[in-house]
Parts: structure tokens; C-alpha cells; sequence
């Protein structure tokens, strides 16, 4: 008997026994640093010369490891393991046994809880906190989505008449390619290979180039829950050589995508084009980001305000798609709110993870660059209140930043920055506060902080998001608890985690018998 289903409970690192296995765990992964890794296609270890370097964010002389890279031909080669698994083998395989795998992976994935919280802080740049968050995330997908396919194998009951007996079964659609991103590099790589695995697909896994390690990782686990050779395929690689091969492949049934709007709306065109020899319309689950708000009513708690908005916006340096980047604020607490934020923000820590800090690195040179331009183009557009500075020397490092008495239509208010910058802005009443946050081609996540009934109920109506808080902040969704997904441009609102999840990786067949 499988018993309910429940989220896993979060670490306190205050507790000095659980402070000292982290640390354990960190010195145990740092033993391994520099390992060369390779690809795994049906099972087998392929070593290429051409490799993936794998760096601390913290420290770019450190290297987390040497994953070797998949090019054209080895993409084609998994493709046609993929396809043959699933056309013998995984399609007609017993749904108890593929949900069983990911209970057995939940099990190890919780005993060696500690280290992957490691890996996450070394290849990640995660603080300790958002890593345990993650590592329970990924756990809480292999739980849920074991127990959604238990609920799922027999079908849905439907209408007979005396002269008849029907059923409506799902089935799996076939061969996905899964790519998935590095700020969640272990949770959604995690859950979204494992949601198209356990309804019966053979996978396609691209990790994000930037954190391939520890998706490796946890395909070691998966081998070791019983998953069977050729099911799920490692091939990280460049995305502009692998996945766009694969993405255009007459053989993938579906991609299963989560990154940048730019680069799922590339998938998402591609994926539409009809190939040689293709006989199915592809389908696309796609999650694309946010630019997502926390609205500030005059009737509320303003301390909970400016520590829901810090706490929103700075978590992970702002490299999440549901992170706070912009505040709307009732003109009649905006400055309250305003000075608050700024007193929070200077109270927080920057630097190295590994110590344990609020704030770690951002990802990559590029992801600095990229930040620091915004940062700029933030200081023409509104009030620099804090932060603004970076340091680059040894890893990537951006101070949290507060950008004030910006337009609702600036740049830093509409464009995905993707880094630890937010920016304020005040409203006359409820009603413009709301259309202020839906001015944008997005639509993920979003907050209202407010005790007056009557706008929760509004907000509740014309806060066009996918996932909408009250009176919290508007990141931390937990699967089974807040089905995850967006609106618009922030993708196809697959809700991970939610009871409609597994679904979009089948497809519905009735049959109909003669009495």
C-alpha cells in the first residue's frame, strides 16, 4: 500500500547536527571535483573528446567536472534507442512497476539528501536553503508523480449502454526530448524527465550545459531504483547542435522544455513544422519565465510586504522564474514599503554559498553581463536605492539591488532580467495596482499582500497568473500543494506538480466492445 502523499520536510541548518553533514557533504564533493563523466545512451558509457566544463559559479578556477558532449550522430544514436525501447518495451511495461522506480529513487535521493544539497551549492551557487528546497522538490516530484500514475493506469471511467462496454485508457505518445534548465537544475530536470518516463515514454534527457553534473547524478540514482537501460538517455550538449536536431526530429513525439521565452518560442515554432516521414503533430509542454509582481495594498501588513518582497526577489540572486522583480505599491505606503525594502536589503550577505550565506553568485559570465547592462539601464530609468555594484574577479557575484519610482511600462519593468534587481513602483488604488501588474507579456506568478476581503477577491478574479499568493511571497511552490505554471509568454501552463500534469505526456484512447 502506498501511503498518502506529503511534501518533504525542509532541513534546519540552525540544528548544529544537520550544519555539520552539509558541511560533510560539501567536503565529500569536493573530493570529486574535476571527474571526467560521460553520456549514457541505452545504458552504455560513451566517453567523447569534446567536453563540457562544468565550473563553481563562486570560484571559476573550480571545476566541478568534465562531461563529455554529444554531438549530431550521438544524438541520432539515442534517438533510435529511445525509439526501439519504447516501441518493444517501455510503451506496454506495468505502470506499477515504472511508479515503483520512482519511489525506490525518492528513497535514495532522501537518504543522500545532504550531498546533492552539495552538489547544488557547488555547481549551482545555491545557498543552503534554496539547495535543501530543491532537493526536496525533486524528491516530492518522484513521490507525486509515482502516485499520479497509479491513479492514471486504468484509465477514467466512462458511459456503457446494455448493448456495449467502453473504455477510456491513456496511453504513452513516445520518444520525449526533455531539456531542462540550471537554475532547477536537479528539481525540474528531476521531474520532468521522470513525469515523461513513468507515463510510459522513453526519454531524451539535455541537461542545461551549465550544471550537467548533477543530472548525471541522478541518473546514476535511477539505474540504481531499477530503471531499466535505454528508458531515459543522457546527452547533454549544445543546443543549437543537439536539441535542435532532436527538436526537428520526425521521430520525437514531444519536448518537454523549460528556459528562456526566446528559446521555447524557437521550440515551440519548430515543433509545429510537419518533417519527412513524420505522422503526428508534435506536442510542446513549455515553461518560459516571468517578470512576476507583488502588488502592496494601503490596507496591509507593510512589514510582511517588504519582507515577502525581499525575500521574493533576492532568493537564489533572482534566478528564478517565479522571483519578485517588481513591486506595485498604494501610493499611501509606497514610501513605508519603500524604506523597509532598502533597510532588509542592506542586512543581507553575498558570497560564497559553501559559508552558508543569503546570497550566492549568479550563474555565469554571461548571465553577469547581462544583469549589470540592466542594472545600468535601471539607474536612467528610476532611483537607484541599494546595490547596483558586481564583482567578476573570482566568481560571479551581483549585490541585491532596489530600483525605485520606475514607469509601469520601463524596461526594468517589463523585460525578464533574471538577477537580483527589483523594481518599485506606486499605484493611485487597487484597481490601477492591478492592471500595472498584467501590463506585461507575461504571466507566472504574482502576490498580493493586502487585508481588505474585497481586493483578494479581485485580485483573485483580474490577476491574470498562473500561480497567485495572498498575503505571502510569490515564490516556493510546492508540487501537490501549487500546481506550477503561467499564461501568456510564460509558456503553456502545464502546472507541473498538479493533477493534470502526467496527461500531457499520453494520449486518450476508447475502445468500444459489442455485447
Amino acid at each position: 500500500m502506498v501511503v498518502p502523499y506529503k511534501h518533504e520536510p525542509f532541513l534546519d541548518f540552525t540544528v548544529e547536527e544537520n550544519k555539520q553533514q552539509m558541511l560533510d557533504a560539501i567536503a565529500k564533493v569536493e573530493a570529486d571535483l574535476g571527474k571526467e563523466y560521460p553520456l549514457i545512451i541505452g545504458g552504455e558509457r560513451i566517453f567523447t573528446e569534446d567536453k563540457i566544463v562544468s565550473v563553481n559559479p563562486s570560484n571559476k578556477e573550480e571545476v566541478i567536472g568534465y562531461v563529455s558532449k554529444a554531438n549530431q550522430e550521438l544524438a541520432e544514436k539515442a534517438m533510435k534507442v529511445a525509439d526501439e525501447r519504447f516501441q518493444n518495451y517501455w510503451r506496454i511495461s506495468d505502470p506499477k512497476f515504472r511508479a515503483d522506480i520512482l519511489f525506490r529513487a525518492a528513497a535514495i535521493v532522501r537518504r543522500r539528501k545532504h550531498e546533492f544539497n552539495a552538489h547544488l551549492v557547488k555547481e549551482a551557487g545555491k545557498p543552503w536553503k534554496e539547495a535543501d528546497g530543491e532537493t526536496a522538490e525533486a524528491i516530492d516530484f518522484l513521490e507525486f508523480y509515482g502516485r499520479q500514475m497509479l491513479k492514471l493506469k486504468d484509465g477514467m471511467p466512462v458511459n456503457s449502454r446494455p448493448i456495449e462496454h467502453n473504455r477510456f485508457d491513456y496511453i504513452p505518445l513516445g520518444v520525449g526530448l526533455v531539456i531542462s534548465p540550471w537554475n532547477f537544475s536537479f528539481a525540474i530536470m528531476a521531474g520532468t524527465a521522470v513525469a515523461a518516463m513513468v507515463t510510459g515514454n522513453t526519454v531524451l534527457l539535455k541537461p542545461a550545459s551549465v550544471t550537467p553534473v548533477i543530472a548525471y547524478k541522478f541518473m546514476e540514482v535511477l539505474e540504481e531504483a531499477g530503471m531499466p537501460a535505454g528508458i531515459i538517455n543522457y546527452i547533454p550538449g549544445p543546443g543549437s547542435e543537439v536539441g535542435d536536431y532532436l527538436v526537428n526530429h520526425p521521430r520525437t513525439r514531444f519536448i518537454s522544455f523549460t528556459g528562456s521565452r526566446e528559446v521555447g518560442l524557437n521550440i515551440f515554432e519548430n515543433a509545429a513544422k510537419i518533417q519527412p516521414g513524420q505522422i503526428w503533430l508534435k506536442r510542446t509542454i513549455l515553461e518560459m519565465g516571468g517578470k512576476d509582481t507583488i502588488v502592496v495594498d494601503k490596507e496591509a501588513d507593510l512589514e510582511l510586504a517588504a519582507q515577502s518582497i525581499v525575500q521574493s526577489a533576492f532568493g537564489f540572486s533572482g534566478q528564478k522564474c517565479s522571483a519578485c522583480s517588481r513591486a506595485v505599491i498604494h501610493e499611501d505606503a509606497y514610501e513605508q514599503v519603500k524604506d523597509r525594502i532598502v533597510e532588509l536589503t542592506k542586512k543581507l550577505t553575498v558570497g560564497d554559498p559553501t559559508e552558508n550565506l543569503y546570497m550566492g553568485p549568479v550563474i555565469d559570465q554571461g548571465s553577469y553581463d547581462k544583469i549589470m547592462k540592466y542594472i545600468e539601464i535601471g539607474k536612467e530609468e528610476g532611483n537607484l536605492l541599494v546595490g547596483g555594484t558586481g564583482d567578476d574577479s573570482k566568481g560571479w557575484f551581483i549585490n541585491p539591488t532596489v530600483i525605485a519610482d520606475l514607469d509601469p511600462k520601463a524596461r526594468i519593468m517589463q523585460e525578464e532580467i533574471f538577477g537580483p534587481v527589483v523594481g518599485l513602483t506606486k499605484a493611485k488604488d487597487f484597481t490601477e495596482a492591478i492592471e500595472i501588474a498584467n501590463n506585461t507579456e507575461f504571466g507566472l506568478t504574482g502576490a498580493v499582500i493586502t487585508n481588505n476581503r474585497e481586493h483578494l477577491e479581485q485580485a483573485r478574479r483580474d490577476f491574470h497568473v498562473g500561480n497567485l499568493y495572498f498575503n505571502r511571497g510569490c515564490t516556493a511552490a510546492i508540487v501537490g500543494y501549487q500546481p506550477f505554471g503561467g499564461f501568456n509568454m510564460s509558456g503553456t501552463d502545464s502546472k507541473a506538480g498538479g493533477p493534470d500534469y502526467l496527461i500531457q505526456h499520453m494520449q486518450g484512447k476508447t475502445t468500444s466492445e459489442m455485447l
